[in-house]
């Protein structure tokens, strides 16, 4: 064989080898159904965890819900109570101080104070569990605010000097005070329990839920009280059964003097500063009937703040003279005239009035 024959024959390949295999022997089938269940277990553990996590969430906004409206209410039931209706109680105990007109005033602001509470009541944000207490709530506040508006409107005539009149108005004043009772009651029965449930049933412990007193007491129902308060005194008819008799009926001021000095109507006259300067009224049942309960007045206006007294004179009897003492209980205004006005209130069934009043111009003087 010669060498190129030797090149010419076929030279084998060497075969390629194999890679070996990657990863490993596949996983087996529980492998795969331990490895689904953790999976699945995974995402349901996440589900639960999401719920719940919601749900104390929803939980606790329901709670601070509950606890801002019971804070809430409380804070405007105290503003009630302290702000309208003590002071507004106090100063119908000081009305003898006031003029009527001042005083009116006065109460026309303790209601503008209480629409303002009721509004506020309004715009609360009421959770269900408290909607019955806020209903009760609402009604609570405008027995408030509404008392007070009709209280406003009447004190000027219950202070006047028309007897039948101001009789009237001060049974309507003494009527008020049953809404004022009402309020109190609507609050202790229903809105204050109301509260408690709601929070109770969410065990929510540890809240104070305040209580509420607008009335301060019972005797405040009764006009006779309602008049005391205000100074003045009911006049009970010409008799006892409140009756008016047949026949005439009126009473005329005959003389008004303090101390030695008999005042004069058309001429100045000079009378001592003091507390305990007191005028004498003397005036005569003019009718034909005895006379009940019937009222004295002096009022003395042109100082920096009107002074004015009454008091009461239980029976007169016909064609006699009566005699009313009423002290001042404070020092006059000193320096400048005044007017000192003396009234002797209208009895039932009289008809001429023209000698009830008499009007003086006084200078006080100190020593």
């Amino acid at each position: 064989m010669s060498f190129f024959d030797e090149d010419d024959e076929p030279r084998s390949s060497p075969r390629p080898r194999r890679s070996a295999a990657v990863g490993g022997a596949p996983p087996d089938q529980n492998t795969l159904l331990v490895r689904r269940a953790a999976a699945i277990g995974g995402v349901v553990l996440l589900l639960f965890i999401l719920f719940f996590g919601v749900r104390a969430c929803a939980s606790s906004r329901n709670e601070n819900a509950l606890k801002d409206y019971n804070r809430e209410v409380s804070s405007i039931i105290k503003e009630s109570d302290q702000q309208v209706g003590a002071p507004f109680f106090q100063l119908l105990g000081q009305a003898s101080s006031d003029s009527p007109a001042d005083l009116q005033t006065n109460i026309s602001g303790y209601r503008v104070q209480a629409e303002s509470q009721l509004k506020q009541a309004k715009a609360l944000s009421v959770p269900d569990e408290m909607k019955g207490a806020q209903q009760s709530l609402l009604l609570a506040l405008q027995f408030r605010r509404d008392g007070l508006a009709a209280i406003a409107e009447k004190i000027r005539t219950a202070l006047g000097d028309e007897g039948e009149a101001a009789n009237t108005a001060i049974t309507q004043i003494a009527g008020q005070m049953q809404t004022f009772l009402a309020s109190d009651v609507l609050y202790q029965a229903r809105v204050s329990p109301l509260i408690k449930s709601a929070l109770d049933d969410a065990d929510i412990n540890g809240q104070k839920i305040a209580s509420s007193r607008f009335l301060p007491g019972i005797e405040w129902l009764s006009e006779k009280t309602v008049a005391a308060e205000l100074d003045q005194q009911l006049t009970g008819g010409t008799r006892k059964t409140g009756e008016i008799a047949p026949g005439l009926h009126g009473t005329g001021i005959e003389s008004v003097t303090v101390g030695d000095t008999k005042l004069q109507p058309d001429a100045p006259n000079r009378l001592p500063a003091s507390a305990d300067t007191a005028f004498v009224v003397r005036f005569t049942n003019q009718g034909e009937n005895d006379e009940f309960d019937v009222k004295v007045t002096v009022s003395i206006d042109g100082g920096d703040k009107p002074i004015k007294v009454s008091r009461t004179v239980d029976t007169v009897a016909k064609g006699q003279t009566a005699e009313a003492t009423l002290a001042l209980g404070q020092k006059p205004p000193t320096g400048a005239a005044v007017t000192v006005k003396v009234t002797v209130a209208k009895v039932p069934g009289e008809q001429k009035t023209d000698n009830n009043t008499a009007e003086y111009d006084v200078l006080f003087t100190e020593g």
